[in-house]
């Protein structure tokens, strides 16, 4: 009877292999008086061979495999694994990289605009801001303060022509 036929093996767990571990591990009889255990592998030459290794062998190549199996566990976990290529990750890089000076110029840029809409009539910072920063319509904004679309759209234009004129 050949040792490494697979109707002889005992049931082992179904484990993940990392390329690069060059051997498998099984047993025959486990559950008799005297068990054996073999470790087969292909060599350089790509030959193959089986030998029967003891017990305790068996054991640290079976606790060996379980770590590799850990370890590879966690790689898959923590690593990412993008399918993006090499010009899409570049392309995130450079949209989300703004240079200090960019920054600076942004910040200055939104005082002076804050600045300007503080200037205007209440009335139409109100309608100004409800329309540019909370997203409202004309509609929207003249149900609001129960007046025409008409009446928003001329407030918000004068606001418009207001602040060009003090941008400038």
């Amino acid at each position: 009877m050949d040792a490494n036929h697979p109707k002889n093996k005992d049931r082992q767990p179904k484990r993940r292999k990392d390329k690069y571990n060059p051997y498998s591990i099984f047993s025959v009889g486990i559950d008799t008086e005297e068990p054996h255990f073999y470790i087969s592998f292909t060599d350089v030459q790509k030959v193959e061979h089986c030998m029967e290794i003891s017990g305790e062998l068996y054991q640290m190549f079976d606790r060996f495999e379980l770590d590799d199996v850990i370890f590879l566990n966690e790689v898959d976990r923590h690593y990412e694994r993008s399918e993006q290529s090499e010009e899409q990750i570049s392309n995130r890089e450079l949209v989300s990289s703004v240079s200090v000076e960019q920054e600076a110029l942004q910040d200055i840029q939104n005082e002076l605009l804050y600045k300007a809409i503080k200037m205007l009539p209440q009335k139409q910072q109100d309608r100004l801001v409800l329309y540019y920063f909370s997203g409202l319509t004309y509609e929207q904004i003249a149900k609001k303060e129960h007046c025409s679309k008409v009446a928003i759209k001329y407030s918000i234009d004068k606001a418009i022509t207001a602040l060009k004129k003090y941008l400038e």
